[in-house]
């Protein structure tokens, strides 16, 4: 049975979570690759509304097992805070399973992520502060904290010992900090080993023996394409891989058994944090989409740049990703206006690029040339067919597709977890 892969097609919140609740029902194991609580999905059921920072989406659909991949970094008290306030509102979490390898944030990472971004000034790259950074850091460094580690009090205290070696030495002579006590790190730490226990598995043997049993696995990403530490805006980018390449590498699962690619695209574009954006709306059209839409961070509560659709990106992710499919969220906010602006190449110092400029330089200075698609007025969040959007909404749609290279097989209509058009099955 398949493995499908969802991945955010933009700069991320582009709707990857009502996308994976959506698909929950069909699917057995929803499973995070990447990324920690920087990143954040609202999924509404009902009348009830669920921020998620860490967890996987398919938290919140019954029998679908949830897991956090090795490719995940983790805040211990983020994810019980996160579960807590869940079980609190009566959802069971009690399927949670953890990957042994993902490794730990711990307080001297946030530290580090926020005196070293301070720093920068003028060239701050827009790291939400929880430490992600610098412990994908220590993990290429090979001085990392793994979950696995909190059932060996003296492994862990070495490891904290070592890594705070050199940390200390930059907080206090170059930053101006105190020094962290490595034995208060591990005797916090050591305190969340019971609990965590029971979560915690071989992810890797556990997604593939799922597999062989005919169970269907999605592979959820917890950024967008253009966020990717390889192939995004770099240096305004995360320290991982949300591309769907990293969804082998983060979960254990091998290439050959992802079957399906989907991009989950916005209707128009948003990114949060600096960093390029040749879409950009600094005006009245951007405060509207941003009113609309709602577009706050769910993780890190900064206002969302806004803009119009770019089919440049939308492209680029179908090839880097090799998507299959997208489905395509917020439609209904697109309301009310007469016409609208489609991105459909840059023009760079006069030359136009019809794909993404090789360097960073270039894309910085890309400015969209737009195509112009007529609006319309029609209330469309009850549609439950294509053929239920007013003819000038169809007629978006399909443009957006045949600019962005892969099939348009699912559109969200508005927030609730029932307001999507399906077109084609993802499975």
């Amino acid at each position: 049975m398949p493995a499908l892969v969802l991945v955010g097609a933009q700069w991320g919140d582009e709707g990857k979570g009502k996308a994976t609740d959506l698909l929950g029902g069909s699917v057995d194991y929803v499973v995070r690759y990447q990324g920690g609580n920087n990143a954040g999905h609202t999924v509404v059921i009902g009348d009830q509304k669920y921020a998620l920072h860490l967890l996987p989406s398919g938290i919140l659909t019954p029998g679908c097992v949830p897991v956090i991949g090795n490719g995940v970094v983790i805040d211990p008290a983020v994810l019980f805070q996160e579960l807590d306030a869940l079980t609190d509102r009566g959802v069971d979490v009690s399927q949670l399973i953890i990957s042994a390898n993902a490794h730990l944030i711990t307080p001297y990472h946030r530290t580090i992520d926020k005196v070293t971004e301070r720093f920068l000034g003028k060239n701050q790259i827009g790291t939400t502060g929880r430490g992600i950074g610098p412990t994908y850091a220590d993990k290429i460094n090979r001085i990392g904290i793994r979950v696995q580690d909190l059932f060996d009090p003296g492994i862990l205290a070495k490891k904290v010992d070592g890594a705070l070696r050199d940390r200390n030495q930059m907080l206090v002579k170059i930053y101006n900090r105190r020094a962290i006590a490595a034995e208060a790190i591990v005797e916090e730490y050591l305190g969340y080993a019971e609990k965590l226990r029971p979560y915690v598995a071989d992810t890797s043997l556990l997604l593939n023996q799922a597999l062989d049993e005919g169970k269907v696995v999605l592979l959820e990403g917890g950024q967008g394409t253009l966020l990717d530490v390889d192939h995004g805006t770099y240096p305004f980018v995360t320290s991982s891989n949300p591309t769907a390449g990293g969804a082998c590498s983060g979960s254990g699962i091998g290439p050959t058994r992802i079957t399906r690619s989907i991009g989950i695209l916005k209707a128009y574009t948003t990114r949060v944090g600096a960093g390029p954006f040749p879409t950009e709306l600094f005006d009245e059209d951007g405060a509207a989409l941003r009113r609309i839409g709602g577009e706050r961070g769910v993780t890190t509560g900064r206002d969302r740049r806004c803009g119009w659709f770019d089919a440049v990106i939308a492209r680029y992710a179908t090839r880097v990703n090799g998507l299959t499919d997208f489905f395509l969220t917020k439609l209904d906010v697109l309301t009310g206006w007469k016409q609208i602006p489609v991105c459909v190449a840059y023009e760079v110092d006069g030359v136009r690029h019809d794909e993404l400029p090789m360097t960073q330089t270039d894309f910085h200075h890309a400015k969209p040339v737009y195509e112009y698609l007529p609006g319309w007025d029609e209330d469309i969040s009850k549609a439950q067919e294509f053929s239920d959007l007013p003819p000038n909404a169809q007629a978006y749609v399909k443009r957006l597709e045949e600019l962005s290279g892969a099939p348009i097989s699912a559109i969200g209509v508005g927030p609730d977890r029932n307001a999507t058009i399906e077109i084609r099955s993802f499975l």
